[in-house]
Order: C-alpha cells, then structure tokens, then sequence
C-alpha cells in the first residue's frame, strides 16, 4: 500500500510540474479518443478512451477480454507533457479489477493499482511511435510490463495500429488497434 502513495504522489508532482510549464507548452497529440483493439495469442477483445480534463492531464479506462468468465478492467488519470516538438512524455496511475483462470481466478476479480510512464514519438506527419514501462500490484502479486507500439494516422480524426505488450496480464501479446478522436 505504502508503495501505491508513494507512485500517486510522485504522479501529482509530476503533473504539477507540466501545470507549472502549461503556459508555455503544449501537448504534441490528442488525448480525447476511443479505441478498439484485438489481441492474438491469447484472443482478446478490449476497449478503450482517453479524455483530456486540463491542458496536460487525462482520464483513461480500458476492458479486455477473452469472453471466457475473464476480464482486465482499468481506470485512472494520466499526465502528458511535452519533451520537444516531436515527443510527449506520458504517465498514468489505475485502478485495476482483474479476473482471469490463473492468479486472478475469483468471482469478482482481484484489485489493485498500476503506475506507468510512457513516451510518445511522431516520426513522420502520420507516423506514430511509443512505449510505456509500468508496474501493477494486485492482490499481492507485483510485476512489471511494457508496451511497444506504431501507429498510422490515416486522417485527423482516425488511426491504426499494433501493439506489443510483455508480460501483461494476457502475458505476452500482439494486439490490432483503431482508435477515433473525438
């Protein structure tokens, strides 16, 4: 528990600091979206939205699942703030409820809490790349994942992409996405 105060508060200095520097800057992408997404090996479907509540932070949630009595379920806020032209650095803090057939296996799924930090890159006007290191702790069980992914903005408001996730709670994972701004 002790660890969950001490990632929330470094989360709050965090986006204190992107407050502080707000004026002056601002967020190289949008974070007002909806996304679908399907993962393989395992077969997963989720769901996802980002809504942006100040000029550098956002409200985020996610389910997936394998529609097997399953589900991976999170909500947080999360902090963005620029690096330079290109690049945001990234950061959230979750709530997560998580069932599954091994560890998690309980009829109301096990919670916890997730904190990660992540960066976002364009590398070209519709190319888009990034990654996130983070750390969960439910139900007495702590691990570490990561995340790589690109994606290709076909217009403003509509983009695709794929996902590498690692040892996430599906384990290791490719996953398709669409995701539409709003």
């Amino acid at each position: 528990m002790r660890k969950s105060f001490i990632a929330g508060a470094l989360l709050l200095s965090w986006v204190s600091a992107a407050q502080a520097n707000s004026a002056n800057t601002m967020s190289n992408f949008s974070y007002d979206y909806t996304e679908v997404r399907i993962g393989l090996s395992p077969l997963t479907y989720g769901a996802g939205f980002s809504k942006s509540i100040h000029p550098n932070a956002h409200l985020t949630g996610s389910i997936d699942s394998e529609f097997e009595s399953d589900w991976d379920l999170a909500l947080g806020v999360g902090f963005h703030a620029p690096i330079n032209n290109w690049a945001d650095l990234t950061g959230e803090l979750k709530a997560r409820n998580i069932k599954n057939k091994g560890e998690f296996n309980d009829s109301t799924g096990k919670t916890g809490m997730e904190v990660n930090l992540g960066v976002r890159q364009w590398l070209g006007p519709q190319l888009e790349v990034g990654a996130k290191l983070g750390h969960i702790n439910v139900h007495k069980i702590e691990e570490t994942f990561g995340s790589v992914y690109g994606r290709f903005h076909a217009t403003e408001l509509f983009s695709i992409g794929a996902e590498g996730r690692f040892n996430d709670v599906y384990g290791d994972q490719l996953l398709m996405t669409t995701r539409f701004k709003y």
